[in-house]
């Protein structure tokens, strides 16, 4: 998450500069002998600066040279067109005609990709991503050509993957950026799990399952937020995200309250040793591992109310306080938890106390407090005046 808008800025350079980079053919190679006609055809078309005059000459090329596999160089021409022009549909329309001739093109797949972040749409990029990863997927596995032996072949292969590398990086990332901005949680988390499963083994796979269990417990869908949660746990013991996520939900709906409280002392250890990356600045991570820190303290609270150790569960929620503080909904249901804690303690005043603390900050849990702070009884305010 702390690194996603470099990623965008990544992007977005990536965007402007055309989005493929030079790099090996995958997929069939159609050379445009120099000096020939389509080669002073496509140097005119190349030369043209006026749109309209452009994609005229793009048609007459079509017509007199695009028949057999000069077709293939004729619809990749129109997809640079239109993608340069901003006609994403009619980029789409030729890229599927070149997948239909060559449905191996990984530059085309790249171009697709790149044209449906563009226009954000984030079904075409899921399936053009899915599409990019299955051509690199059979092109690893693909046998050697006739004539060609073995061991050249896996060569020729791992040269081609290499220089290859960094458009399929761009992939990625357009695919996971574009997806993360899905403004619906509900839809989000849907498109994150599938770009998980279609990239398993992308540097933001992980990454995207993370925030598909934070979108589905925003979309209030609890069974699977926890089944993506548990599954990234699976593989990644230590995620302090998701330890934070699973135990601050069985402490809230005091289930597993063993297995809660276990996790929460493990993410606020985390929280405390964990190492800052060197493009974190030291303020901004000294503060999210604070509110991790006082996440965990607070869960733990959480757990200490649930099994009745009410001492327990003020201490940590005192503890918890200050570490909230830079987050209102998460201080404020803090203190809110806490005036619990101490009116079954029976300490009425600082009970009090903590109601209007968590009152006063605009959140969910302003007019759950103001109503509890109603239900005290009247000597409540007496008894607090009391040296």
């Amino acid at each position: 998450m702390r690194t996603y808008g470099k990623q965008m800025m990544l992007i977005a350079t990536l965007l402007l500069s055309g989005g493929i980079l030079p790099a090996q053919q995958i997929g069939k190679y159609v050379p445009v002998n120099a000096g020939s006609d389509a080669d002073h055809a496509m140097t005119e078309i190349n030369a043209a600066t006026d749109p309209a005059q452009k994609l005229a000459l793009i048609d007459k090329f079509a017509a007199q040279f695009g028949q057999g596999d000069m077709a293939l160089v004729a619809d990749e021409t129109y997809v640079n067109y239109y993608i340069s022009q901003k006609q994403y549909d009619k980029a789409f329309e030729y890229g599927d005609k070149l997948f239909a001739l060559d449905p191996g093109n990984f530059n085309n797949a790249v171009n697709m990709v790149r044209a449906a972040s563009e226009k954000g749409d984030t079904e075409k990029l899921l399936s053009y991503g899915e599409k990019t990863q299955s051509i690199l997927t059979a092109y690893k596995a693909s046998p050697p050509p006739e004539g060609v032996a073995a061991e050249q072949w896996e060569q020729n292969k791992a040269r081609s993957l290499e220089s290859n590398q960094d458009n399929f990086n761009f992939v990625q990332q357009a695919v996971y950026g574009g997806v993360y901005q899905t403004k619906d949680a509900g839809k989000r988390a849907d498109e994150l799990m599938r770009f998980a499963k279609i990239f398993p083994d992308s540097p933001y796979a992980m990454q995207a399952m993370g925030v598909a269990a934070s979108s589905y417990q925003q979309a209030q869908n609890a069974p699977k937020m926890m089944e993506v949660a548990n599954a990234l746990l699976a593989k990644d013991p230590n995620n302090l995200g998701m330890l934070l996520l699973v135990s601050d939900y069985y402490g809230e709906k005091g289930e597993q309250l063993d297995k809660a409280e276990n996790y929460a002392q493990k993410a606020a250890a985390l929280a405390d040793k964990a190492s800052r990356p060197s493009d974190v600045p030291e303020d901004q991570w000294k503060q999210q591992t604070a509110l991790q820190k006082g996440l965990a303290l607070s869960t733990l609270g959480q757990v200490n109310l649930q099994k009745k150790n009410n001492t327990g569960a003020v201490q940590n929620f005192q503890a918890a306080a200050p570490l909230l503080k830079a987050n209102d909904t998460s201080y404020a249901r803090n203190q809110y938890r806490l005036g619990f804690a101490l009116l079954n303690l029976k300490k009425i005043p600082e009970a009090k106390a903590a109601f209007t603390e968590a009152a006063s900050v605009n959140s969910p849990y302003k007019s759950y407090a103001q109503d509890k702070l109603k239900a005290l009884p009247a000597t409540a305010a007496t008894r607090k005046k009391t040296p």
